[in-house]
């Protein structure tokens, strides 16, 4: 069941999502080389006590995981598409790195991550992420009432498959609110004018991921959570939760 939120809903996960946003810059600007994983780490859980909220990851266990998540943060480097786990492996010069973040105050979840280069980037890393950014605000700005589920999925596609970008099977965005993950899933690629109709007060985690290498398959990593390329490639993540609204997309991660 998807739940519409009301503006008062909508402005409390906008707190949230303030927090989300103060604590990837942070954790931005904290990357450097050198920088051990678990350091951002620290960075993001200091911001959670500052503002008082919880983390949305920290012991998170969904079915595909064979443990709960033990970080703040998902910091996926290089060849890891998503849910890296932090550990103590330090930042080089060139690396590509993607961070996941979600806060929780007073039960509403905000979730959003960025990517970017420590030291000197590789121009395609660079082209990788901008193309990855464009991605989400295409389809950020489809996210209005009376669109369909599938133009946000066939924005983020397009660009996608235009740039010549893999994008990983089964895994994209999602419904967020009272809990982390609601309903519905919000795939990265499909057709347009298909699935469900968007609605005032529906809240979406828009999450656009492409590998440099152009397929769509990854691999497990034997923790049981990182998603990495087949062929080595490098991968790029961005999102935002977005509030559909009368009055146009509202991103509540900004």
């Amino acid at each position: 069941m998807i739940e519409l939120k009301t503006p008062a809903e909508l402005d409390a996960m906008r707190v949230a999502g303030k927090v989300v946003a103060a604590a990837l810059a942070a954790v931005r600007a904290a990357a450097a080389v050198g920088v051990r994983l678990l350091e951002l780490d620290e960075v993001a859980r200091d911001v959670l006590t500052k503002h008082g909220a919880k983390s949305s990851f920290l012991d998170y266990h969904p079915h595909f995981a064979p443990t709960p998540f033990p970080a703040v943060i998902c910091a996926s480097v290089n060849d890891v598409i998503v849910h890296g786990i932090p550990d103590k492996t330090q930042l080089v010069d060139g690396d590509l790195v993607s961070v996941d973040f979600g806060a929780n105050i007073d039960g509403w979840h905000g979730d959003a991550a960025v990517s970017f280069v420590v030291g000197a980037a590789d121009p395609a890393d660079l082209d990788l992420i901008w193309t990855t950014n464009e991605a989400l605000q295409a389809a950020i700005r489809v996210a209005v009432p009376g669109r369909k589920l599938g133009d946000i999925a066939h924005a983020i596609g397009a660009i996608g498959r235009a740039a010549g970008y893999g994008i990983p099977e089964d895994f994209g965005g999602h419904g967020i609110g009272r809990e982390m993950h609601e309903p519905p899933s919000v795939p990265n690629d499909g057709d347009p004018g298909r699935g469900m109709t968007l609605r005032a007060g529906m809240v979406l985690a828009i999450e656009p991921m492409f590998h440099a290498g152009g397929k769509d398959t990854y691999q497990v990593a034997a923790d049981g959570w990182a998603l990495r390329t087949t062929d080595g490639s490098r991968a790029a993540h961005a999102e935002h939760t977005v509030a559909i609204t009368h009055d146009g997309p509202r991103i509540l991660t900004a």
